[in-house]
């Protein structure tokens, strides 16, 4: 059999950047969270729309944009 390779690890600091922001020792959340799940379960932005992916909530956009 052939072996397993090890996982990769814990989240990256680089991915959890991408979501909070610190400024003048306070933490701000950049996306929105969802409305039904409440805080701390993102919103995750489409070209035209924001989800959530634990419920399914989703909020169209009227103009379809790039990503941010």
């Amino acid at each position: 059999m052939a072996e397993k390779g090890k996982g990769k690890g814990g989240p990256k600091k680089e991915t959890i950047a991408r979501y909070y922001t610190v400024k003048d020792g306070k933490v701000l959340r950049k996306n929105t969270w969802c409305p039904k799940c409440g805080p701390g379960i993102f919103l995750a932005v489409h070209g035209d729309r924001t989800s959530c992916g634990k419920c399914g909530y989703t909020e169209f956009r009227k103009e379809a944009g790039p990503k941010k």
